[in-house]
């Protein structure tokens, strides 16, 4: 079975379309885990795939791309809270934000603390999204290793964590505040009417066909003036496209029809 027949049957039976994904990228990344599980072509590595959940689970994990961190890019985020949020939260008591492509919750987790900081008397709904379960798991339970504050301003630390041992463990009226939820930016349906969306550092890994309609969606499920925050490698060269124009850097605001 060659790499294009596997991820033809990955589709069709799984459910999930590689071809989004940039072929160079994607394919090192399995082949590489392919070879450490002890098969040597992918006719092998399918059947086993689909007769183990284990190696699925671990399968699901390699494509998506499980690399993040509490603040990441501090800059952005004192960018978000002290100039692009007071534009958006101006006369509103509540915000839906979407945390898409979470990972295993730290991006969420940043957002309900920064809103708690500055803006408490907003009520705040997030939505944080995934494809990965396992990753989705580890975000449910808040529980996080000190690596992971890299870049987090320590206040946040003492005012939202509790350290037992070597773990921290996230304030529980945080975790009231997300829903988390499994969904596939290539394929599920996009929740609507949000304030703000946030997806960073995962469109990079896919294809120009695919951030193409990712974008489109994204607009349509944004409230108009709503925005868009994405990660440090992935601007937006024609964002009129998506009837988006730049608010600030990695900032895309929806433009008010009429």
């Amino acid at each position: 079975m060659s790499y294009d027949e596997f991820i033809k049957r990955v589709y069709q039976d799984i459910g999930i379309n590689l071809q989004l994904y940039k072929e160079k990228q994607m394919k090192r990344r399995l082949t590489s885990l392919r070879d450490k599980r002890g098969y040597d072509n992918f006719y092998s590595y399918y059947a086993a795939i689909t007769k183990d959940h284990k190696l699925l689970d671990e399968f699901i994990d390699r494509i998506t791309i499980n690399v993040t961190e509490f603040y990441r890019n501090p800059k952005r985020w004192d960018n978000l809270h002290k100039d692009i949020l007071p534009e958006i939260v101006d006369g509103k008591t509540s915000l839906n934000i979407w945390s898409a492509a979470c990972s295993t919750g730290e991006e969420p987790y940043t957002i309900a603390m920064v809103m708690k900081e500055h803006f408490p008397n907003i009520n705040v709904n997030i939505l944080a999204t995934d494809i990965d379960e396992n990753a989705l798991g580890i975000a449910k339970q808040g529980v996080y290793k000190k690596s992971s504050f890299e870049d987090l301003p320590p206040y946040y630390i003492q005012n939202y964590f509790t350290k037992n041992n070597e773990l921290y463990y996230i304030d529980p009226t945080l975790k009231r505040s997300i829903t988390f939820k499994k969904h596939d930016l290539l394929q599920d349906t996009y929740p609507k009417k949000k304030d703000l969306i946030i997806c960073r550092n995962v469109l990079i890994y896919f294809t120009d066909e695919a951030k193409d309609a990712i974008y489109k969606k994204f607009s349509h499920a944004l409230k108009e003036e709503g925005v868009l925050f994405v990660g440090s490698t992935e601007q937006i060269f024609h964002p009129n496209k998506y009837n988006f124009y730049v608010l600030d850097t990695f900032f895309y605001q929806k433009r008010k029809e009429g």
